[in-house]
């Protein structure tokens, strides 16, 4: 019965397939399609409830009621609030497109569709169970998921360009300049499971962490200091690389208006907003695949759950892990943002990219585990502790000046 409902969607797909109506030589584009499809279904569903429970929590954190009205348009039925996303919907979908008179228009339209498409590419190669992963990539699996991230720059350059307008170049430029910059700790965290496992494949990334230590746990990269170590600083990068709280200056209203999509209305910020939460999905998608085991159950015993169920799983827990920064965590000053990626982020995971040879070359016999332990938590400890000290050293007491 486990096995069946792990399978259920890839029976379900083969069993489409096998209607003896469809033409051989259609076979393979309805297999894609079939792959792809529900994929971009469920990702979109997803983004639209995420932004009605972001608000609902958002609102609870602060004290406050969040969207409890709108329910399904046309009836008196309310939902709890959770037909908001549908009206949101439809609001874009009618509101006016206005572009400024000096913009580039070609450029300008065709920016957002450059942020979604490279987006959406991404969830190709992520393995969402058991044998459901569109397009697994041997060899290149990790390295086209960076590459369609590395992708969006470009679009983002493109909206503040063509806008003309200069709070949205300024605020390109911000978030060019952010992405660049945690590209690199994001990138580098990801060399250590690399290293260890051998593999460019997300498949045989999850498959390493399936195999069973001490007969109950599964290898979860996460729970090596390594791991840990390289799991939050690639959770860090990740909030970086999606403008999440406390790290969204590229839209920060107080400075830059709404950055690169100041002059952006109607579908075509919907656009953007859909590839940011979109990005979003994707990057803690792979930090579930690279270091949370992916679609695997934390201990054996569990196994009889659907992998799918557990992949979901743990990206709901993530998603409102980021929810819960957001309305806690205050953003960042653009020197304190640099600071951290440049003078903590990138050397700390520098650090770790030693650390895991450490562990590979300290073995993994019995009588070594705790040894093994001391030396690379020894090795992470240090380091970070001064590097945190020359942090504290910069930031001095905050003096209040008032005008006279």
């Amino acid at each position: 019965m486990s096995e069946m409902l792990d399978q259920v969607f890839v029976a379900l797909k083969h069993w489409v397939l096998g209607w003896t109506i469809w033409p051989e030589a259609l076979k393979s584009i309805l297999s894609a399609l079939l792959s792809i499809g529900p994929i971009i279904l469920f990702f979109a569903t997803l983004f639209g409830v995420l932004t009605v429970v972001e608000r609902k929590l958002l609102a609870r954190i602060q004290n406050r009621r969040g969207p409890n009205r709108v329910g399904i348009p046309f009836t008196n039925i309310r939902l709890a609030g959770f037909g908001q996303f549908i009206a949101d919907g439809i609001k874009s979908l009618t509101k006016e497109d206005i572009v400024p008179r000096s913009a580039d228009k070609v450029v300008h339209y065709l920016a957002p569709i450059a942020l979604v498409i490279p987006v959406t590419l991404a969830f190709a190669v992520l393995p969402f169970g058991r044998n459901m992963v569109a397009l697994d990539l041997k060899e290149t699996g990790l390295l086209f998921f960076f590459a369609m991230g590395a992708a969006t720059e470009l679009s983002v350059f493109m909206a503040g360009w063509s806008s003309r307008n200069k709070y949205s170049l300024l605020g390109a430029m911000r978030a060019i300049a952010q992405m660049i910059s945690y590209e690199l700790p994001l990138i580098l965290s990801s060399l250590t499971v690399v290293m260890l496992v051998g593999s460019l494949s997300l498949v045989d990334i999850v498959a390493r962490q399936e195999q069973v230590l001490w007969g109950f746990l599964h290898q979860w990269h996460v729970f090596t200091p390594w791991g840990l170590a390289g799991f939050l600083l690639f959770m860090i990068a990740a909030a970086a690389e999606s403008n999440r709280t406390p790290f969204d200056l590229p839209e920060a209203e107080s400075e830059l208006i709404a950055g690169y999509f100041t002059e952006y209305s109607g579908f075509k910020f919907a656009l953007f907003f859909l590839g940011e939460y979109f990005g979003l999905f994707a990057i803690c998608g792979l930090g579930i695949t690279l270091f949370l085991g992916g679609w695997t159950a934390p201990f054996a015993f569990l196994d009889f759950i659907p992998s799918w169920l557990w992949f979901f799983g743990k990206l709901g827990v993530l998603l409102l892990l980021f929810v819960w920064v957001r309305g806690t965590i205050p953003r960042l000053r653009t020197d304190q943002l640099m600071n951290l990626a440049w003078k903590f982020l990138l050397p700390m995971t520098l650090v770790n990219v030693v650390v895991v040879a450490a562990w590979h070359f300290t073995g993994q016999a019995a009588w070594n585990v705790g040894l093994r332990w001391i030396v690379c938590a020894g090795l992470l400890a240090i380091p970070y502790s001064l590097l945190g000290r020359g942090f504290d050293s910069q930031i001095g007491r905050r003096e209040y000046r008032y005008a006279s």
